[in-house]
């Protein structure tokens, strides 16, 4: 009996053994991986370039993020019932710059204090178009011709301040999130097949509005979506010559990566000028949206010189529907965003962001959407991805230079005729960038099925259980808008905004099926989502010298003060468990 009890017990410790031996090896190679980046790296994270290479390499970085960015306020004007010759068209560019310049800013000096770039969020479309739809009458029945401007005015500020109002309120929550360190805890419970619904349902629900847009001219449409396509992937290894500044020599010149770097924006200016020189050939027709000259008058009216400030549309306006329904888009915000953070510390040879750090830039980002529903950007903002990876084209993770970057927004957000210089590009141009950036929004959500086990059914139900209702309950309701009745208005503008948010719907249905169906961490993905975000942790190899993560002033004076250990955002911060210990050994030595 004695031997027979040993041999689980046996078989077990065999068992850890192997894992701790797989577990080793896949560290060794990532150490080596991190290793080869870290070396290839031109500028690491706390190097500064010299200042006019410093603006050069910034610039670059407002060009990625300026291709996603400026599709927000596109995709939205449609449902503000915005005119196309509006100078408020090019005043949303405008302000959306400047306060992602802004938040960038804040975020690289007191928040994560890694080099990423704020700008805005397509997860906070979804909510905001189902707000606009619900709560508000179609801008097709409304006499639009017959209004005056004043009135004109009066109608989409009166929509836009809804948007506001909701997104400042709901910002809040993650201000707390943040700032009293429940984001740890609440990630605990995000699992693969809780954010795969929500990112996927991000993409799949805007293909409408794309298609839409794109249906005004399939001909302009589809030549953007062939130029992505030709840039992003059949010549982004394709490099070409341009000068940089290396060490040890002045002036040298390295294979850039144009096309990989930058297939948004080429895309565009290509379609752009296209469009430019069949209007003036006269080949399109007048009124055709694919004309450059539709928005007529619009840069004529618009000012050379322009500070945005909170209230410039009015004041916010807040609503319970609006709130809750605002509150699943900073949801999926938070999710992408602490994934940004450790990408983005890994691909510029920094240790993994500690909690402290992880804490102040949630809460950073909560208070960057508060400012933009107060100042009206349209939309929330979160770190782009798309700057991370940039970063890893160009080696240059300098935070310096992200610095920069902030600057340069702040001052192309002020000069007006830059922003509506934006929105003179045709909608046909922009429709065929949404059909590929929304179609890549849901590969990237389905991607992170490879943490989970796909051959297990229990998977495969929650998964499709999760999407199909996600895409089919909105569907529904759109359908039947009159179907909730509660007997309280505000119950059925909550209710239909909720439910009419695909990804609300697909990320909750998600989130309870995978915690609550029974199933082992490593069937569901769990572990292997973990060590990939996490990884380093509890690694040897990597460095732990976190102090590029300290607030740049007063490090002196926080160190000295000892209840700021107990703070969840402060750079001291080690835990519950470290402050006890530290506090047991300070006793012991009094």
């Amino acid at each position: 009996m004695h031997e027979e009890s040993e041999r689980p017990q046996e078989k077990t410790t065999n068992e850890n053994h192997e894992e701790r031996k797989e577990r080793e090896e896949r560290l060794e190679n990532e150490e080596t991986e991190d290793e080869k980046l870290e070396s290839d790296l031109l500028y690491t994270l706390e190097e500064v370039p010299p200042w006019y290479m410093s603006i050069f390499f910034g610039f670059q970085h407002y060009l990625t993020m300026a291709g996603g960015t400026i599709a927000i306020p596109f995709v939205i004007s449609p449902f503000l019932c915005l005119g196309e010759e509006d100078p408020a068209r090019g005043a949303l560019v405008s302000t959306i710059f400047f306060h992602s310049g802004l938040i960038t800013l804040l975020q690289t000096t007191f928040g994560v204090r890694l080099p990423i770039i704020q700008g805005g969020d397509f997860a906070y479309l979804v909510p905001t178009i189902s707000i606009l739809t619900t709560s508000f009458a179609s801008c097709e029945t409304l006499p639009l011709n017959n209004m005056t401007e004043t009135a004109k005015e009066a109608v989409w500020q009166g929509r836009f301040n809804e948007i506001q109002g909701a997104l400042a309120v709901a910002a809040v929550v993650q201000v707390l999130l943040g700032f009293t360190g429940a984001i740890g805890f609440v990630l605990t419970w995000i699992t693969p097949l809780a954010i795969v619904p929500t990112v996927t349902l991000v993409g799949l629900s805007l293909f409408d509005v794309a298609i839409r847009q794109a249906a005004q001219h399939w001909g302009i449409s589809v030549l953007t979506m062939v130029l992505m396509v030709l840039f992003s992937q059949y010549l982004r290894d394709v490099a070409l010559p341009v000068p940089v500044w290396k060490k040890g020599r002045r002036v040298g010149t390295v294979n850039f990566l144009v096309f990989k770097c930058f297939p948004v924006l080429l895309s565009i200016f290509a379609s752009w000028i296209v469009c430019a020189v069949l209007t003036s050939l006269d080949v399109f027709p007048e009124r055709s949206p694919a004309r450059t000259d539709a928005t007529g008058s619009l840069m004529a009216n618009s000012p050379w010189f322009r500070v945005p400030y909170p209230g410039q549309w009015g004041m916010p306006s807040v609503s319970a529907a609006g709130v809750v329904g605002m509150l699943a888009g900073t949801v999926a915000s938070i999710i992408e965003s602490v994934g940004d953070y450790y990408a983005c510390a890994r691909i510029t040879g920094a240790p993994p962001p500690p909690t402290h750090a992880i804490n102040r830039g949630i809460g950073i980002e909560g208070l960057g959407c508060v400012l933009a529903g107060l100042m009206g950007t349209g939309s929330g903002t979160s770190s782009c991805s798309q700057n991370i990876g940039a970063i890893s084209i160009t080696k240059v993770g300098s935070l310096r230079v992200v610095q920069y970057s902030a600057v340069i927004m702040i001052l192309c957000g002020m000069f007006g005729k830059f922003g509506a210089l934006f929105v003179t590009v045709p909608e046909p141009v922009v429709a065929g960038v949404f059909v590929v950036m929304f179609a890549m929004i849901t590969a990237v959500g389905v991607s992170t099925l490879q943490y989970v086990d796909l051959g297990s059914s229990r998977n495969l139900f929650v998964f499709g259980i999760s999407v199909f209702l996600g895409l089919g309950v909105p569907k529904w309701l759109d359908a039947n808008p009159s179907v909730i009745q509660t007997g309280s208005l505000t119950a059925n503008q909550v209710i239909s905004v909720l439910l009419r948010t695909p990804m609300f719907v697909g990320g909750v249905l998600g989130f309870f099926l995978d915690n609550t169906i029974p199933g082992t961490d490593k069937e569901r993905g769990v572990i292997a989502f973990r060590n990939r975000v996490r990884r380093g942790k509890d690694a040897p190899h990597v460095l732990q010298d976190t102090r590029c993560y300290d607030i740049p002033v007063g490090m002196d004076t926080i160190k000295r003060i000892q209840w700021l250990r107990w703070l969840p955002f402060s750079p001291t911060f080690r835990g519950l468990q470290g402050v006890r210990t530290t506090s047991q050994s300070n006793k012991g030595k009094v």
